[in-house]
């Protein structure tokens, strides 16, 4: 009875990734686990690299393989920046990124450039447009792509030229820092179909 019921078990496991795979392909919403995901960024300066990170506040995507299509939004939490040094945090929330006033960074992908397989790893491009300090800019991230059973765990890592983007440089005449932030997106998306098979 005990091998009957692995059976069964393994039987719906495995129509339960065909289904996934089924609705996928057919573009079906795709949602963003906050609980597995991490933004973190890294700003070099001459003395030291500054490392921090941001909450995700939301997230849900819907992809199209065929076609490369994506829409959807994912929203960071400006607010929830820390780097561990409380000084050098309001500095950056009250006079870089002015976060009480634009509480919010996003990233609305457009396209996918590159092929992401059912399973296992892919490396694309994606295209959209990120949000930051109230102004809309056009990106281009690389991003690794690990597939299984209608999970995908995803890495994208975007360069943000945030002076050149309009805010205030935190270099000062003792301690220079790079103009280019760079952040770091893992996270793990699910379809439907993936997360009720749990």
């Amino acid at each position: 009875m005990a091998d009957d019921d692995r059976m069964m078990k393994a039987v719906r496991f495995a129509l339960s990734c065909l289904i996934a795979s089924a609705l996928l392909i057919a573009g079906e919403p795709l949602t963003v686990d906050p609980s597995q995901t991490k933004v973190d960024f890294t700003l070099p300066s001459l003395l030291h690299t500054v490392h921090g990170e941001f909450r995700l506040k939301r997230g849900a995507l819907s992809f199209d393989p065929q076609t490369g299509a994506i829409s959807g939004e994912l929203a960071v939490d400006a607010t929830s920046g820390e780097s561990g040094n409380g000084s050098r945090d309001k500095r950056m929330h009250n006079a870089i990124l002015e976060s009480a006033k634009y509480p919010e960074i996003t990233f609305r992908p457009d396209r996918v450039d590159g092929k992401i397989g059912a399973a296992g790893k892919s490396q694309v491009q994606v295209h959209g447009m990120f949000t930051i300090h109230g102004a809309e800019h056009e990106v281009m991230a690389p991003a690794s792509v690990d597939a299984s059973n209608g999970f995908y765990m995803v890495e994208m890592t975007l360069e943000i030229p945030y002076v050149k983007w309009g805010m205030k440089t935190p270099s000062t005449l003792v301690l220079r820092v790079n103009d280019t932030v760079t952040i770091h997106v893992r996270t793990r998306i699910a379809t439907a179909a993936a997360r009720s098979a749990l």
